[in-house]
């Protein structure tokens, strides 16, 4: 309700001749409407129309909506300020590594990527680029690849320092020996049986930085991942998982390489009840949806 009634007129304005009552009548003031084109050119204006030279109520307030809007989008769009936390203004990221360590920073992805293996390279000389860094190498480390013998040692020289990938290679082949390979139902190939899928897919939650040089990093990735396989029958069926995978890191080759890694389990949310997807939707899903280049 506006003020001075909702009839469309304003309040008092003192003597008004088209007003008629006074204290004989109690204080009650009536209104007498003068006719269409008639208006009385001495009595107030009404408040419906706005007097010349002043913007009506309605205008003000739609301006003053748009200015807003336009100063949230404008504020949206700045990619992350700085964080008053950090209390410096050299932090282009804006985000606090302290209070917020796992949050984006708004730095690009790296744009290279090895030709052979589509693992990201170039990574910046920075703790950004250490994470990043170690966030793809934690999901080509967790891949279905790693078990076929020919992809694993195209990505294992791309990923660790050339004085540990040869010990490591033969570590992992003995890992993922014909036995043992068997029995998770995999032929030597790391393939699985006709009308089988086998799926074995990472993807980092959050990195944190626990130990950093000028070229030398070690960086934890809090992981989840699915891994099994879906099929008819399969004696081994997908299911999720959650690690954290830690991996020792040496700027190498102006890149950051691995020199080793480490895993443990967690930490683990409490599952939901939430259905299983049938083995047919679970192979599908890996077969649909790509993967992604990390960037911190």
């Amino acid at each position: 309700m506006s003020l001075g009634g909702d009839d469309g007129y304003g309040g008092d304005y003192g003597q008004d001749p088209t007003r008629t009552g006074g204290p004989s009548s109690g204080g009650r003031l009536t209104r007498t409407r003068l006719p269409e084109g008639d208006d009385d050119p001495f009595a107030p204006p009404r408040r419906g129309t706005p007097r010349p030279g002043k913007p009506s109520r309605n205008l003000v307030t739609v301006v003053s909506v748009v200015v807003l809007l336009l100063a949230a989008i404008a504020f949206a769009n700045r990619g992350g300020g700085d964080d008053s936390s950090n209390g410096s203004s050299d932090n282009p990221g804006g985000t606090s590594a302290t209070s917020r360590s796992t949050a984006p920073t708004g730095e690009r992805p790296v744009e290279g990527k090895d030709t052979v293996t589509g693992i990201a390279s170039g990574f910046a000389k920075t703790e950004q680029g250490a994470q990043s860094a170690a966030a793809n190498y934690a999901v080509a480390l967790g891949s279905a690849d790693m078990l076929n013998r020919d992809r694993r040692h195209e990505i294992v020289p791309r990923i660790f320092t050339s004085a540990a990938a040869g010990p490591l290679q033969d570590k992992l082949d003995k890992a993922y020996s014909v036995d043992s390979l068997e029995k998770i139902g995999l032929d030597a190939n790391g393939k699985a049986a006709d009308g089988m899928t086998y799926v074995s897919r990472t993807a980092p939650i959050g990195t944190k930085i626990t130990k950093y040089s000028e070229n030398t990093a070690t960086v934890e990735v809090w992981c989840t991942g699915v891994f099994g396989t879906a099929g008819e029958g399969s004696k081994h069926p997908v299911t999720n998982d959650w690690f954290t995978m830690t991996l020792k890191l040496r700027w190498a080759g102006n890149d950051w390489k691995a020199e080793g890694f480490s895993q443990q389990n967690g930490p683990a949310p409490i599952n939901s009840d939430r259905a299983a997807s049938t083995a047919d939707e679970i192979a599908k899903a890996v077969e649909q949806y790509g993967g992604f280049t990390y960037a911190r």
